[in-house]
Parts: C-alpha cells; sequence; structure tokens
C-alpha cells in the first residue's frame, strides 16, 4: 500500500511528496537536525555579532573546514551505492550548517562551564553526542543492518547521554518545559524551512525499513543534543535571574556581623538622599570605629576578635531597629543611616547610646573585655553631596578618635584639610626610606645601681624636608593603617645592626634594642632576617635585643609562638614591652624565652603618689624575679621616681632623668667628649658587657 502511494505522490506536491515518499523516522530526524541547525546558526551569529575574538573565529573556522571537508549526510547509511543523491548547493550548505552546529556546542560548552552554570556532566554529554554522531556519519556508513548493531547502540548512547542531560538540567535549575518552551516558535518555523529543503534532498533507496534501528538512534541524539543545547542557552539568563530575585529580596549579608555590607550601605544612602531631594528632607551618618579592638585581637587572638566583632554585629542589629540602616564596611568600622534626622541633638542621644552599648563589656575566653567606639557624625545634605558622605563622616571619626575615643564628634569643613594631610604624608612615607630621610635615634638603659649604661634603645624618626622632625605618633599609625609598617620593620632591623657595628668600631660596646611589631612577629622570614642583618655586620646576636609589646607576646597563636621560640633559639635577647597593659597568662609568661620584663611608663609616672601603682610595680617586679627575669622601669623624669624604682629591685631604668632619644653620632659624642656629662658612663661605656665574638662564634653550628 506505502509503495503505491510513494508512486502516486513522487514529483508531487512537496508536503505530501515529503510525507510519503521518504522513511518517516529518517524523515523526522531529518527535520529535527534541520530545525536544530537553523537555531544554532541564529544564535552562534547573534552571540558572535561585534565581538571579534580570535577564540570564536577560530573555532568557526576549525569546525567548519573539518566538517566541510569529510561529512557524509546520514543517507548515506542507506542501502545503495554510497553516493550522494544531493546536489553541490545541498551538500555545501548541510556543511556549512553543521559547522556551525559543532562550533555552537563547543562554544555554549565553554561558556556554561567557565560560568560554572552546568557541572562537568554537561561537557561529557557534549562530547558523548558530537562523538557519535561523527561516528555515524564519517566511520561506519552502512555497516550496522540490526537491531543488535546500530540500535542497540545507539539506545544505550541515548539513555547514556538522557542521563547525563538530565543531571546537567537539575544542576543548572533549569526544568525541560522552561528550556522547550521559549524555543517553540523557533524549532516550528524551523521544520518548515530547513527541514524541508533537507528532506527533500535525499530519496529513500530500497529497503527502508532496514533503517529503523539508525534512524530511532540518529533520531534520538539529535534531540538529546537539540535538549542539551536548549538548556546551555537558557541557564546562564536564568541563573542571573535568580542572583537578581536574591538580591531584590534583601541585602547582601556580612558573614560575621550578620550586617549589610557597604555596598547595600551606599545603595540605600543613595536612595535616601534621592529622598530627601525631592521631600527637603535631612539625613545623617554615623561612622563607627571600635577603640581599642586591636590590642583585644592581638592579645586573645584573631578567632576570639571574631566572636567580638560577633557580638558587636548583635548589638547594632539591635540598634538598627530604632535608628535605621546599620551596616560593617570595614574590619572594625561600620556606619549607621538615620532617615529623618532633623536637629544634632538626636542624633547626637543617638551616637552616645551607641557608645553607651558598644561600651557594655564583652564575654572572651570567659572574660568580661572591655572597649569603646569612637563616633563621626555628617548630615546630608548640609555637608555637601551624596557621595562624600561617608569619606567626612569618616574624617569625623578620626578627629573623636583624636580627642581620646569614647565619644562622638560632628564633621566640620576643617577635617578635610586633616584627611588630606595624612594622604600628603603616606605619599612622602613611601618614598622617605629611598631618600634616607629615616633616621634612628637612641635612648641609654641605666643600671639601676651603678649608674652605668647597659643598653640603648632605637627610636624611628622621620626627618621630612619640609616638615622637620615628625614624630612616630603621627607617621607610625598611617604606616600601620596602610602597610607600610613592614618595610619601615625591615629598615629599622638593618640600620640598627649597622649603627651596633659602627659603635663596636669606635670602642662602643653595648646592647641595641629594636622593638617588633605584631605583624613582624607573624612574617615566617622574620627570624631569616635578623639573623642575616646580624651576619652581614658581624653583631653577636646577644648584642640585639627584640623588645615585644605584652598583648603580642601573649597572643596564643602559632605563628607569634613560634617566632618566639626561633628568636631565642638564635641567641636574641627578648624583652616583654608595655608590662601590665595586656592580659598576661603567667602559663604563656613561664614558657617564654624572654629575659626580661619592661614595666608599662603609665605605672612609673604614678609611682610617687599613688599607693596602687606601687603595688602593681612592686608584684611586677617580684613576679618577675621569681622567673628569673630582669625588670626594666621605663619612663623615669625625677631623682624620687629613681629611688622608689631602686628600692623596689628594678635593674635598669630609663627616661628622661637620664637623657633624651638622640642620634648615633650625637650618642657617641656625649659618650666620648663631652666628659662632664659623661663621667659617670665611662666605665660602662668602654667595658665589656659581652665578651668580643669571632667570626665563628656570630652562628655557631648547632647540634641535630
Amino acid at each position: 500500500m506505502r509503495d503505491e502511494a510513494v508512486q502516486r505522490w513522487q514529483g508531487g506536491w512537496m508536503p505530501l511528496d515529503l510525507l510519503f515518499a521518504h522513511e518517516p523516522v529518517v524523515l523526522a530526524s531529518a527535520l529535527t537536525l534541520g530545525a536544530l541547525l537553523l537555531w544554532l546558526g541564529a544564535t552562534l551569529g547573534a552571540a558572535a555579532r561585534g565581538r571579534g575574538k580570535p577564540l570564536s573565529r577560530a573555532l568557526l573556522a576549525t569546525a567548519t573546514v573539518l566538517v566541510a571537508t569529510g561529512l557524509w549526510w546520514p543517507g548515506h547509511l542507506m542501502p545503495g551505492d554510497g553516493t550522494l543523491t544531493t546536489d553541490r548547493d545541498i551538500r555545501s550548505a548541510l556543511a556549512w550548517a553543521l559547522a556551525l552546529a559543532l562550533a555552537g556546542m563547543a562554544r555554549a560548552a565553554a561558556v556554561a562551564l567557565a560560568r560554572r552554570a552546568l557541572p562537568a556532566s554537561a561537557a561529557a554529554t557534549l562530547a558523548t553526542l558530537v562523538l557519535a554522531g561523527a561516528h555515524a556519519l564519517l566511520v561506519a556508513p552502512g555497516t550496522y543492518k540490526t537491531w543488535a548493531g546500530a540500535g542497540g547502540s545507539g539506545l544505550l548512547m541515548a539513555v547514556l547521554a538522557a542521563s547525563l542531560v538530565l543531571l546537567a538540567l537539575e544542576r543548572a535549575g533549569t526544568r525541560l518545559s522552561s528550556v522547550l518552551r521559549p524555543s517553540a516558535a523557533i524549532v516550528a518555523a524551523a521544520i518548515v524551512s530547513l527541514g524541508s529543503a533537507l528532506a527533500t534532498s535525499s530519496r529513500v533507496h530500497d529497503e527502508p525499513a532496514a533503517l529503523w534501528p539508525e534512524g530511532l538512534a540518529l533520531c534520538g541524539m539529535v534531540l538529546l543534543a537539540a535538549v542539551l543545547l536548549l538548556a546551555l542557552r537558557e541557564a546562564p539568563r536564568r541563573l542571573a535571574e535568580a542572583a537578581q530575585r536574591a538580591a531584590s529580596d534583601g541585602p547582601a549579608l556580612d558573614g560575621l556581623t550578620q550586617l549589610p555590607t557597604r555596598v547595600y550601605f551606599e545603595q540605600q544612602l543613595a536612595s535616601a538622599a534621592a529622598a530627601c531631594d525631592k521631600t527637603h528632607g535631612r539625613l545623617a551618618v554615623l561612622f563607627v570605629d571600635l577603640d581599642g579592638f586591636k590590642p583585644v585581637n592581638d592579645t586573645f587572638g584573631h578567632t576570639n576578635g571574631d566572636r567580638l566583632l560577633a557580638q558587636v554585629g548583635e548589638r547594632l542589629r539591635a540598634l538598627a531597629r530604632s535608628h535605621g540602616v546599620v551596616a560593617r564596611v570595614g574590619g572594625d568600622e561600620f556606619v549607621v543611616l538615620m532617615r529623618g534626622a532633623s536637629t544634632q541633638e538626636a542624633v547626637a542621644a543617638a551616637a552616645m547610646q551607641l557608645i553607651e552599648s558598644l561600651g557594655r563589656p564583652y564575654a572572651i575566653e570567659d572574660r568580661d573585655v572591655a572597649i569603646s567606639c569612637s563616633v563621626g557624625i555628617v548630615f546630608y545634605p548640609d555637608s555637601g553631596g551624596a557621595s562624600k558622605l561617608l569619606a567626612r563622616a569618616d574624617a569625623a571619626m578620626a578627629a573623636a578618635k583624636r580627642a581620646g575615643g569614647s565619644c562622638h564628634c560632628f564633621y566640620s569643613p576643617e577635617m578635610d584639610a586633616d584627611a588630606h594631610e595624612q594622604f600628603d604624608l603616606l605619599r612622602d612615607l613611601r618614598v622617605a626610606l629611598e631618600r634616607k630621610e629615616m633616621e634612628l635615634f637612641f635612648q641609654p638603659k641605666i643600671d639601676a645601681l651603678s649608674g652605668k649604661v647597659t643598653a640603648a634603645e632605637a627610636l624611628l624618626r622621620w626627618k621630612h624636608p619640609t616638615r622637620g622632625l615628625v614624630p612616630p605618633s603621627t607617621f607610625i599609625p598611617i604606616a600601620e593603617r596602610f602597610g607600610l609598617i613592614g618595610a619601615l620593620g625591615s629598615w629599622v632591623i638593618e640600620d640598627a645592626c649597622r649603627q651596633a657595628r659602627v659603635w663596636r668600631d669606635k670602642g662602643l660596646r653595648m646592647r641595641v634594642a629594636i622593638n617588633l611589631s605584631a605583624q613582624q612577629m607573624r612574617q615566617e622570614d622574620i627570624v631569616q632576617r635578623i639573623e642575616s642583618a646580624l651576619e652581614r655586620h658581624h653583631i653577636h646576636p646577644s648584642l640585639l635585643t627584640c623588645e615585644i609589646t605584652e598583648s603580642v607576646a601573649m597572643e596564643d597563636t602559632q605563628a607569634t609562638q613560634e617566632t618566639f621560640r626561633r628568636l631565642g633559639e638564635a641567641g636574641i635577647h627578648l624583652s616583654i614591652d608595655d608590662f601590665g597593659t595586656g592580659y598576661s597568662s603567667l602559663s604563656y609568661l613561664r614558657k617564654l624565652p624572654a629575659e626580661e620584663l619592661k614595666i608599662d611608663r603609665s605605672f612609673v609616672m604614678d609611682v610617687e603618689h599613688s599607693a596602687d601603682a606601687r603595688a602593681v610595680v612592686d608584684a611586677v617586679v617580684k613576679l618577675a624575679h621569681a622567673l628569673g627575669l630582669r625588670v626594666v622601669a621605663e619612663g623615669v623624669e625625677n631623682i624620687r621616681q629613681q629611688q622608689i624604682l631602686g628600692e623596689m629591685g628594678c635593674d635598669e631604668l630609663q627616661g628622661y632623668l637620664f637623657a633624651k632619644p638622640m642620634s648615633a653620632r650625637a650618642l657617641l659624642l656625649w659618650a666620648i667628649d663631652d666628659r662632664a656629662t659623661a663621667a659617670s658612663f665611662r666605665a660602662s661605656l668602654f667595658g665589656e658587657t659581652q665578651p668580643v665574638a669571632s667570626a665563628a662564634e656570630i652562628h655557631p653550628v648547632r647540634a641535630a
């Protein structure tokens, strides 16, 4: 019956010719493949338009050449003489279309994987489908004639491909219906146009039924390829839409404090400022910076520092319910947006409430730790455009810190000059080392009983070409804030060792003390750099003292403790500075390879008039001696303080009573030339405080 229909309609009207004169499975496969090719060509052309990327052009050219030179149409699988029945134009068009298909597959896979929209299973699926199609088209035409051959292999491959496609779709969050529905119009148009042309170009030969398994496998692979490629096209767009919906649902939160981030705050600030412009309203921005967070972070470690910040976040979230939007913009920096801020008094009351709330103790390691905060306040539109509000609130906060902290300060225009001056200093500080503007000053340490000089502490000074001598209290905070403290510390190590060598060559032998910051103590190569400097200048390690603040010394981190251990093993003299201002642990203190404690000057200043200060100093001296440590008291300014500290048993004294910090040359002249001033120091300055080391003794070989 079908043969009669074929003969009846052969050469007749094209749609009926398509329907009756061709094997249905092959016809369906051709129509689907035609639709896929049309869609791929349109998609790839739109995506590549105007990009001009060499990689895209190379992919298109390579795929086109490979396919156009070796492609056979699936009609070659049919029984017959093995020749193509299409004319040259149809064959050329098909080759170019399939080239676009392969290039489209490669591009879609690359984009999807680069954006991480689909897992690696999508790439595996594409590779499976492309290789299977190539095998059918190029390798084995007419080889398989049974279901167990091409049909069984095709079905197995189709099942594998379907599994990978479903996994890829599930991972991409794309439903099959959502992929096919937007492309229905494209598929329908493609079936009518390109599908008809492809189908009419290949006439069915003898025994069309023998192609049922091969046709079924080919049809399945084509459909699976279409589904996956459509999914690859839709997945990035849908993921972007999902991300946009998530962003619109609420702000991005800081993972530690669960407060909104700076980006969200700036969006809210811009929106609130626009609303103020329309209603002639007013708003305020409060910039909050924690006072004393760094010592707590250094003392208890970063883990406990994060816990403290999390508690700060909880308190700020509670305040946000009544005051507006609160966000975290930096390590220990926060901002508050107050809409409808009518008067300075109302905002000041809110700032005082904030300071009181954040000033309550925090529970850290079963201790109550207290910190405070400084608040800078700026109004809009009073203080300029919205884009400058955060910077000006930051300047006001810096003024509050300079006033002593734990207070609030309103922005005023002259604060901009202070901020500009800081950036000018930062710019000059970056080149100060290259211009040799840095210099070490030295302050002697005196033996409490004999009055002899035992050591000199190196103190960094900056001789600015136009500003003169810039004190450390001005440029050290800038260096710490902008990451220059490491470079300054390295220069101090090198120059202190160099100066010690110069003094030794002139007969002046004593220890030189340098300060190591928390950042330096965490550097893996700090000990190696110190040892290298000592070796370059031929200085025995025992003639160098490294002073580490109590808060850093008590930090329970592996890096800090390892640095302490290695410094001690190197023979370097270790001193714990500012003792009494941190939170010392006796268990850590007795394990540290330190040789001395340095009492903070705040206790020394009050030792004359405060019984509490004398009790603290006396307790520290007894504790240190019990642990075999020497005690240094700094900040001694009068004879009475010297007498009290000597009676308590302090081993060394340091302060303006004996000498102010001076240059290395001034110290040498003070010790040698000025006999009236230096008479009592003559013996110690030229006496041996440490046997002169030979070159072999500088770095002895230790047993393994």
